[in-house]
């Protein structure tokens, strides 16, 4: 594994520990789906030489690793994790009143999905 790619998942690591700290907070689900989200974006990119990818979307960042790694995971959910990015991060042109954000069973479920992918990339790279 070249030591950019174990950067990045130790930044991706740091986010999976962020989302434990704050997991039972009602009030921070939109920061747990925006840490959920950056754990899966910085997992496979340096590793192979996709090359400079200027977006956060986990769609695309998953369709262009998918010929090294086939993550099996639901685009539904990976489709709310890229809407949820921007809803989390620019609250002036969305607002983060409490009905913006994701519930607490979805926030936890977010979690689930980023610790799996994690896992599965570290396991791939090992």
């Amino acid at each position: 594994m070249k030591g950019i790619t174990k950067d990045w998942l130790d930044s991706s690591s740091d986010d999976l520990k962020i989302i434990a700290k704050i997991i039972d907070d009602e009030t921070l689900t939109h920061q747990i789906a925006f840490h959920a989200q950056q754990a899966i974006e910085k997992a496979l990119i340096e590793e192979y030489e996709i090359g400079l990818i200027r977006t956060h979307s986990l769609e695309t960042l998953i369709a262009k690793t998918n010929k090294y790694l086939e993550l099996h995971v639901d685009i539904t959910i990976i489709k709310k994790l890229d809407q949820l990015y921007i809803d989390a991060r620019y609250p002036g042109d969305f607002g983060l009143s409490p009905n913006s954000k994701p519930a607490i069973d979805e926030a936890l479920h977010l979690e689930q999905v980023a610790k799996e992918i994690y896992n599965r990339v570290c396991i791939h790279l090992e």
